[in-house]
């Protein structure tokens, strides 16, 4: 069984492989990698994970439940760009502009009611 070190250390080797497979791809359809945002899902992750890979020098997190980002966020640094990419009910619209300070965007918005809250 693999210890939680040696997890998170995969996950962070995981994230540098895809960083440059973006950049190999963005070189060859004449895109500069800078103009691309990855943003590594954090769904069901523990803070540690995140922690690991936040260590490697990427900022940019999403995360599909409210009740998870508004857990993790404090924990973590706050130049974490947060993202939340989940569907978002009204009654969490809320919670989540509150409790992460550093959310930079919410991906998708599928309800009138939640788009003029």
């Amino acid at each position: 069984m693999a210890t939680s070190a040696s997890v998170d250390a995969v996950a962070a080797a995981n994230l540098r492989s895809v960083l440059q497979r973006v950049q190999q791809a963005a070189e060859r359809s004449g895109r500069g990698p800078q103009s691309i945002r990855v943003v590594a899902v954090s769904k069901t992750k523990p803070v540690s994970l995140l922690r690991q890979v936040y260590d490697t020098g990427h900022r940019c997190f999403g995360e599909n439940y409210v009740q998870e980002i508004v857990e993790k966020a404090p924990q973590l640094p706050d130049d974490i760009e947060w993202h939340f990419i989940g569907n978002l009910q009204s009654n969490k619209v809320k919670l989540l502009l509150n409790g992460v300070p550093n959310l930079a965007m919410v991906e998708s918005v599928d309800d009138e009611k939640v788009r003029t809250l």
